[in-house]
C-alpha cells in the first residue's frame, strides 16, 4: 500500500477514487494565466502525482487559458485506465487575465469541445458547471438553463457525470432535480465553513465534496493556531489544514495544487498524517463557536 492509499477513497461518478487529489490550476503561469514558468517541472510534477498514486486530477481549459490541459495531455496521454479527470466550464479569460462569465448553451457546447480537444479525450469523466452569476463567491438565482444545457451534452455522449461549483445549497438542491450530481466544489475550510450542513446532506447521499483554497480566509491569529498545531505535530500549516479536511467528512476529496516537486511529496504525505483529538478540538474552534 503506498502512502496515498491512507487517504481512503470515495465514489465520484461510477469511479472510486482516492479521496487525495490533485489540482493542476497552479501548473499555468501567474494569476492562472499564460505558461508556467518551467514547462519541464510542470510536466514532472504530473507524472510524480500519478506514479504516487494520484488517480483523480482536476483541470479547466479555461487555466492558462488551455495551459493546464494542454500539459496533462502532453505528461500523461495515454492515459491510465485508472485515473479519473475532472474539468471545470462556465468561464472563460479575457486578454487582461480577467475571468468572466460563459455560461450560455453556445459557450458551454465550445468548452465541452475544447476541453475534449486539449485533453485528447472522446469523453470527459466529470465536468464541473462553474456558476457565475458573482465570480468571487456563492450567489443566489437559477442555474436551470446551463445546467439544463450541460445535461444535454452529457447526453450526447461528450460527459460521463456533472458537477457543481461555486453554488449555494439551494442551488444544489435545485441542479439535483435537473439531472444527477456526482460532486460540488465549493470554498471551505478550517475558517470558512458555510457549507458544513451542505457537506453532511451530500456526504448521506454518496455525493463528493471538493472543497478549495483550504488556506483561504485566515486572520493571523487563526494562522498562528494553525502553525501551533503544526509544530507539535510535526507537519506544515498547510499538512494540517488538509489533514483537517480529510478528517472532517468521508466524503471529502482534497485536490492541493502545486507546480513544485518538493511541495508535492508534503501534500501527498498528508494521506499519513493523523491529527490527535485535542489538535483537531483546536482546529475546530478557529471558524468560532458556531462550527465548534
Amino acid at each position: 500500500m503506498s502512502i496515498i492509499d491512507q487517504s481512503g477513497s470515495f465514489t465520484l461518478g461510477d469511479r472510486r477514487v482516492k479521496r487525495l487529489g490533485y489540482g493542476a490550476m497552479q501548473l499555468a503561469g501567474p494569476g492562472v494565466f499564460g505558461p508556467p514558468k518551467d514547462r519541464d517541472t510542470a510536466i514532472a510534477v504530473l507524472r510524480q502525482a500519478v506514479a504516487s498514486g494520484v488517480d483523480h486530477i482536476d483541470t479547466s481549459d479555461f487555466y492558462g487559458p488551455h495551459v493546464t490541459n494542454q500539459l496533462i495531455r502532453e505528461a500523461l496521454h495515454p492515459y491510465r485506465d485508472d485515473l479519473v479527470i475532472v474539468t471545470k466550464i462556465g468561464a472563460r479569460r479575457d486578454a487582461d487575465a480577467s475571468w468572466l462569465p460563459a455560461f450560455s448553451a453556445d459557450e458551454l457546447r465550445q468548452a465541452v469541445h475544447d476541453n475534449l480537444r486539449n485533453l485528447q479525450l472522446d469523453v470527459i469523466d466529470v465536468v464541473n458547471l462553474r456558476i457565475m452569476l458573482n465570480p468571487h463567491h456563492p450567489s443566489e438565482g437559477s442555474i436551470e438553463a446551463p445546467l439544463t444545457a450541460l445535461a444535454e451534452l452529457q447526453r450526447q455522449g461528450l460527459v460521463r457525470h456533472i458537477g457543481l461549483s461555486n453554488v449555494t445549497r439551494s442551488q444544489v438542491a435545485e441542479g439535483r432535480k435537473i439531472t444527477e450530481i456526482v460532486c460540488v466544489q465549493n470554498l471551505y475550510n478550517l475558517a470558512q465553513r458555510t457549507d458544513d450542513a451542505l457537506i453532511d446532506e451530500l456526504g448521506r447521499d454518496g455525493i463528493a465534496y471538493v472543497p478549495f483554497f483550504p488556506l483561504g480566509g485566515f486572520t493571523p491569529l487563526q494562522s498562528s493556531t494553525l502553525s501551533d498545531v503544526a509544530t507539535r505535530v510535526n507537519a506544515t500549516p498547510m499538512q494540517v489544514a488538509l489533514a483537517w479536511l480529510l478528517h472532517r467528512a468521508p466524503n471529502i476529496l482534497l485536490i492541493p495544487g502545486t507546480s513544485s516537486l518538493s511541495h508535492l511529496q508534503q501534500n501527498i504525505a498528508v494521506a499519513g498524517l493523523t491529527l490527535p483529538g485535542d489538535a483537531i478540538a483546536e482546529l475546530d474552534r478557529i471558524a468560532g463557536p458556531n462550527h465548534a
